[in-house]
């Protein structure tokens, strides 16, 4: 007569495979909070950065605005100079004009240049915006400016890119600057401290969807 095999239920008190992952998973945090800790470690310098936000994807004048409500977060004055845009209002703009004690805002462009069609009257709005940039660049009250749509401004031969960065270079210590826009020239790129090139994967636009309140404006 054959004997049927005995069956066993597994040994719960043993190691199981989430067991396995759970030690490797541990192992693995450790060894990245040692190489973030002696990174942290060794970041110690303080000093106002530029933080250069460029490329074809949306999100950068977005990306602008948060760092300066984030400033305003703690205690910081802020500025904004708008170049190029003006034509449209945007929701940042009526926001932070709640706030004029916090956040000094200068729209200083007349619209899109395939809207304006107007180079010269382009021009001298790039130079009198860059007036006001530079006037915030030499007050060490404020604590960061946003140049939104900068970029676009250089890119096109609005503004000279050596006078720019050269306002940028003799700024307060510890001011931080944001400049945003398409088409970041290569030599404020090498200045910056911080780059992003943001790359469209997707946009609403591109299936019939107009510009939308509190998402594009």
């Amino acid at each position: 007569m054959t004997q049927e095999p005995i069956s066993r239920e597994p040994d719960s008190t043993g190691p199981t495979d989430d067991d396995g992952r759970n030690t490797r998973h541990r192992e693995r945090m450790v060894r990245k909070k040692a190489v973030i800790d002696d990174k942290i470690a060794k970041a110690q310098r303080d000093c106002g950065v530029i933080v250069v936000t460029t490329g074809n994807g949306k999100g950068k004048s977005s990306s602008g605005f948060g760092m300066v409500m984030r400033a305003m977060g703690h205690g910081m004055k802020t500025g904004v100079v708008q170049f190029i845009k003006g034509a449209i209002p945007t929701g940042e703009e009526k926001f932070l004009r709640r706030f004029p004690e916090a956040c000094e805002f200068h729209v200083m462009g007349e619209g899109y240049t395939w809207d304006t069609q107007d180079r010269e009257r382009d021009i001298a709005k790039a130079q009198a915006a860059w007036a006001q940039a530079r006037r915030m660049l030499r007050d060490p009250a404020i604590g960061l400016v946003l140049f939104d749509e900068l970029n676009i401004a250089l890119k096109l031969g609005y503004l000279d890119v050596d006078t720019v960065i050269a306002d940028l270079k003799a700024r307060p210590e510890m001011q931080h600057v944001v400049i945003t826009g398409r088409g970041a020239p290569q030599a404020l790129i090498d200045a910056a401290h911080t780059v992003t090139d943001m790359t469209p994967v997707k946009h609403a636009f591109a299936e019939g969807i107009r510009a939308q309140p509190g998402v594009e404006m």
